[in-house]
Order: structure tokens, then C-alpha cells, then sequence
């Protein structure tokens, strides 16, 4: 379903992401970078993708900032001490900066996140051509963000016919493992047979042929685009421009 968020221009969306992410760590309090994430997730829900997306924080963000806030609080030391037992330590200075990184970390993630959420590949493409770029680099791009779900795909496929055959792929850590490593090399020689058809499919279109492209699929940036474009690059120096009056006083 297409909302107000997801039909805007993949420029805009990914220049709101960048001013969410960055302005994070120009603001000097964390409680920016912790509102900029909720925002995020309120985006994502008026955009009709709140579940999946808090679930993608959940797995793969939310670990991280975990481990960083646990290794930032409790080896950066600091004059005003809450806990310390040997080499470890709470202290206020370590408890602020670990907020302030794991602040940073949220919104920029998360915005980043959202964007990829939010915006098909092929309209990321789609608004790299409309920039200038040429079509083999566009297409390189394409097979950047795709590698990591195709070969997903290709190897939860491997290991579905490795369960065809007998071969125990669930159960301890060391099961898996076992199960897991005999898949390397029917995933590596696919994901090259897979390179050559792409390649010979290209080839068959006339893909490097010196003539002029048409498209299936075009993005087109509306007024409404280049209005929220200025504010937010006009936002952008104002914050800039108090974070840089600030450190001069």
C-alpha cells in the first residue's frame, strides 16, 4: 500500500535519512538521537511498515548498541564512580558517553534502515540514472544491495535439500555448524553460476551497446520534493551553524 512516506522521491527519503542520522551526532544531547529513533518508528508505522521494521531493529541494530553501551559504560572511566569492581567501572562521564553513542548509533541505523524499508531497489536505481549515473554502475549498485538476500535465498535452499537428505541441520550449535559448512561450496558455485547468467542475460539485451536506454520503471520528483529537500538542507546548516557558535563559546 502506498502511503504519503513511501511515494515520495528516493532522494528525499534518502536525504531525510541522512539529516536524521548525522544531525544525531551534531546535537550535543542524546535525548536528540534517542527522539530522532523514535521518530523513525513512527514514520515506519504511518508508513505501514512499523512491525517488520521494529523487528529488523530488534535482530540486527538492537544487538550492537547493546555490546557498545556495555563496553563504553564500563572501561571509560571517569572522576564521579556509581560502581567499580577491578578493571570495570560506572562512572557518570562513561554512562554519558556511552548514551551518547548508542544515541548516535539508533538514529543514524535506524534511519538508514528505514530508508531501504521504505524505497524498492528499483526506484534507487531508477533515481541514480535520473542523477547521471551510467547504467553498468547503476547496475552495480543493483547487484550490491541484492548479493546478501539472493544468497540467503540460495542458501536456505541448500540446506532444505540437505534436510531432504538426511543431514541433521537443527539442534545444538555444533550440529549446525556441521550441517552448514558442507553448503559453502554448492553456495559459492551457484552464486557464480548465478553471475554468469546475469551476465550472458545482459549481454542478450544489448546492455553495453553504445545507444540510448528506454526504461520499464521511472521515479519523478514532485514539487512537494524539492520543498521538503530545501528544509531539510536549510535545517541542516542552522543546526550546524548553532553546534559551531557553541564550540566557539
Amino acid at each position: 500500500m502506498e502511503t504519503a512516506i513511501t511515494s515520495l522521491y528516493p532522494g528525499t527519503k534518502f536525504l531525510a535519512a541522512l539529516f536524521i542520522g548525522i544531525t544525531a551526532f551534531i546535537v550535543p544531547t542524546y535525548w536528540y538521537g534517542f527522539a530522532a529513533f523514535l521518530v523513525c518508528i513512527l514514520l515506519a508505522y504511518l508508513a505501514g511498515q512499523g512491525t517488520p521494521f521494529v523487528k529488523t531493529i530488534r535482530n540486527t541494530l538492537l544487538i550492537l548498541v547493546l555490546f557498545m553501551f556495555a563496553i563504553r559504560v564500563l572501561f571509560s572511566g571517569g572522576s564521579h564512580v556509581y560502581w567499580a569492581w577491578g578493571n570495570m567501572s560506572v562512572t557518570q562521564e562513561s554512562l554519558d558517553g556511552a548514551l551518547t553513542i548508542v544515541a548516535g548509533v539508533l538514529a543514524l541505523g535506524s534511519a538508514l534502515l528505514l530508508f531501504f524499508r521504505l524505497t524498492p531497489v528499483k526506484d534507487i536505481t531508477a533515481a541514480l540514472e535520473n542523477a547521471g549515473m551510467p547504467p553498468s554502475a547503476t547496475y552495480v549498485v543493483l547487484s550490491a544491495i541484492q548479493m546478501i538476500p539472493e544468497m540467503r535465498k540460495q542458501s536456505s535452499t541448500i540446506m532444505d535439500a540437505q534436510k531432504t537428505r538426511g543431514v541433521e541441520t537443527e539442534g545444538k550449535l555444533m550440529t549446525r555448524v556441521k550441517a552448514f559448512v558442507p553448503t559453502l561450496g554448492p553456495l559459492v558455485l551457484s552464486s557464480i553460476a548465478s553471475t554468469e547468467e546475469r551476465v550472458i542475460t545482459l549481454e542478450s539485451r544489448a546492455f553495453t551497446a553504445k545507444v540510448p536506454k528506454t526504461r520499464l520503471h521511472t521515479v519523478t520528483r514532485r514539487r512537494a520534493d524539492n520543498v521538503i529537500q530545501v528544509v531539510l538542507i536549510s535545517a541542516f546548516v542552522l543546526i550546524l551553524a548553532g553546534r559551531i557558535v557553541l564550540w566557539l563559546l
